[in-house]
């Protein structure tokens, strides 16, 4: 159960941002009890994108026709197919 909010801990001081990281993950600390909740906003981040980087892919005709099929059939764009399958793939690897 969070503290009333006017009756919120002090934050400590951290010497590393790993330190502070290590604090904040800990079982042990509720953030509720060192920020006023009265006093939140909500944070829009308008024009974030992830970070990208282009690749050259070579692949055979057959295959990208394939692909192609498939996101048409989707009525996706073909990448962001590639895109949600390579990051399947990768999911499933990791498992």
């Amino acid at each position: 159960m969070s503290k009333p909010s006017n009756k919120t801990k002090p934050l400590p001081k951290f010497r590393s941002e790993a330190k502070e990281r290590e604090f904040w993950e800990s079982k042990d600390n509720d953030a509720t009890e060192y920020f006023d909740s009265s006093k939140m906003v909500v944070a829009k981040f308008k024009n974030l994108k992830p970070s990208t980087t282009s690749i050259s892919l070579r692949l055979t005709d057959s295959l990208l026709d394939g692909i192609r099929q498939q996101a048409n059939k989707l009525d996706v764009p073909y990448q962001s197919l590639m895109k949600v399958w390579l990051t399947e793939k990768l999911r499933e690897a990791k498992g």
